[in-house]
């Protein structure tokens, strides 16, 4: 329910006021005599609009409207004036910023548009302020749960930083022996437990295949290529475990009993594995350590996938919304700034609308197109409502099936779209009506026709007005920007828009669009 604030001295005009609106259903309205006691009413009382007299005692209506805009910037305010006092009242207007001024004596029909105009923007600007305001408070959230998920992978990567030095340092000071070596066996690399092991060092064992170092006790594996680990290894680029094998050291002659294991750290062009690493463990001392060397590895390999699985992740959490583990607050979190976005985007739209077009500015997009196509599109889209309505809907064209014009495509189709929805809208069951699109010497001229119930003469020079719904009668509950604006494409393109209708026979809407057609297309 609306509440309307209206202040004007004279107890008769508040009472015509009273009426008027009561009837127009308008059930919270608060009259007030004097502008002070408005304030009053006002500092405890929220309203969806305020009208004010200008000339009256003690306090003129543009202080009173001055102070109450202190306390409700975004409520729409209308100046009731005498025509003396319009110049004064435009100038005071523009200071102040106030919604409209009506002189007096005014039209009863225009006094409702404007206060019905004047609510909606008052609840439009309510809405379009609390889902700023809901979207600044989840982009703050947003901001911090970003900001710990960033903290969470600074802190991951330096894990990892520290984990990598750790794993180095590790490699070179582990007890095990570690080799690196390509698909034929050549040593490439070994760390310095591999040389205390074979009592050589590593520019020797470089110039060494591992098969010279290792050997095993099993017979099938000996007789393989001595070692039977390169070739099967190199197969399926899985990784695999040695058992009994022996390391010689060529300074103590000692074999030292081993496990090796080897894994595949690079594949060539032809997805063959070409170097392989391989651990090599001391078993008689090291049975004791091995679940503890397992774990670690475990433990490490889960710590360096996490953070990268993370970062990988997040912009796919966002893009598709499958937030994976993320608790219920931070659902709720994300699906509240996707729908904070969308209606907010709805509110920005529709007043970015209004104010483009009010400035009479229009930028457009203009393309070259096939004229026929568009209408079949127009035409299918609308087609379900007239056959909800079991309205016969039909299209007829004088000009050729190539025909293509040069124009905005979007914006001439939002004017098809329009003038077609309101013959659907505004044509009783059973009716008829009729589009028609002909070219004319270079000229495009697009009619739609029904039987409809017509417009009276005297609304239809107001019908392309902003706000306007086209009649006195009401039509609908819409804002009336509909024919506006397809007035403002039209004329954007240099064309002309025009209706002729008569009461209880029908509608046509036409425009006329002037050397569209291109050249070659006719």
């Amino acid at each position: 329910m609306s509440k309307v604030v209206i202040v004007d001295d004279e107890k008769m005009v508040t009472s015509a006021f009273k009426t008027l609106l009561k009837v127009e259903g308008y059930n919270d309205v608060n009259l007030f005599n004097n502008p002070k006691d408005a304030l009053a009413f006002l500092k405890d009382n929220t309203p969806d609009l305020i009208v004010s007299d200008f000339i009256m005692p003690e306090m003129n209506g543009l202080e009173f409207l001055r102070e109450a805009k202190k306390l409700y910037p975004e409520v729409s305010m209308i100046l009731l004036t005498g025509y003396a006092d319009k110049e004064n009242a435009i100038k005071a207007i523009n200071e102040i910023g106030l919604y409209k001024y009506i002189e007096k004596p005014w039209d009863n029909d225009d006094l409702l548009m404007n206060i019905k105009n004047g609510i909606e923007r008052s609840h439009l600007l309510e809405n379009l302020r609390n889902k700023i305001k809901e979207l600044e408070e989840a982009k703050k959230q947003l901001q911090e749960y970003s900001t710990n998920l960033e903290n969470i992978v600074a802190e991951r990567t330096s894990d990892l930083s520290e984990a990598n030095k750790k794993l180095s340092g590790i490699i070179n000071n582990c007890a095990d022996a570690i080799v690196i070596i390509d698909g034929e066996g050549n040593i490439l690399q070994v760390n310095p437990a591999c040389e205390n092991m074979t009592g050589l060092s590593e520019n020797s064992l470089c110039k060494k295949k591992f098969q010279e170092i290792a050997y095993s006790q099993n017979k099938e594996d000996s007789n393989d290529n001595k070692s039977g680990l390169i070739f099967g290894l190199g197969e399926d680029n899985s990784e695999i475990l040695l058992r009994d094998y022996y390391i010689i050291n060529t300074l103590s002659k000692i074999h030292t009993p081993v496990e090796i294991s080897f894994a595949v750290i690079s594949i060539d062009e032809n997805c063959t594995a070409d170097k392989f690493v391989g651990v090599i463990r001391d078993v008689s001392e090291q049975k004791e350590t091995e679940k503890l060397r397992d774990d670690f590895i475990a433990t490490l390999t889960h710590d360096m996938r996490t953070p990268l699985l993370a970062a990988i992740q997040t912009l796919k959490f966002f893009l598709d919304g499958a937030i994976g583990t993320l608790d219920e607050k931070q659902k709720v979190l994300l699906s509240t700034m996707l729908q904070s976005n969308e209606d907010l985007l709805g509110l920005v739209n529709a007043l970015l609308e209004v104010y483009r077009f009010e400035s009479g500015k229009l930028e457009l997009c203009k393309t070259v197109f096939p004229v026929k196509n568009l209408v079949e599109q127009c035409y299918s889209e609308l087609l379900p409502l007239a056959q909800k309505k079991n309205l016969k809907f039909e299209v007829n064209y004088e000009l050729d099936d190539d025909l293509h014009i040069t124009a905005d495509r979007a914006e001439i189709k939002r004017v098809i779209t329009n003038l077609c929805g309101n013959a659907l809208n505004y044509t009783n069951k059973n009716g008829e009506i009729k589009i028609l699109v002909k070219a004319q010497n270079g000229d495009l001229i697009f009619s739609v026709s029904d039987n409809g119930n017509g417009i009276p003469q005297s609304d239809i020079p107001h019908l392309f007005k902003r706000f306007s719904q086209g009649t006195t009668k009401k039509r609908s509950t819409g804002t009336g920007l509909g024919l506006y604006l397809s007035r403002q494409i039209i004329e954007a393109h240099n064309g002309k828009i025009w209706v002729d209708s008569k009461v209880n026979k029908g509608s046509e809407f036409s425009f006329l669009l002037t050397n569209v057609i291109t050249e070659g297309r006719v």
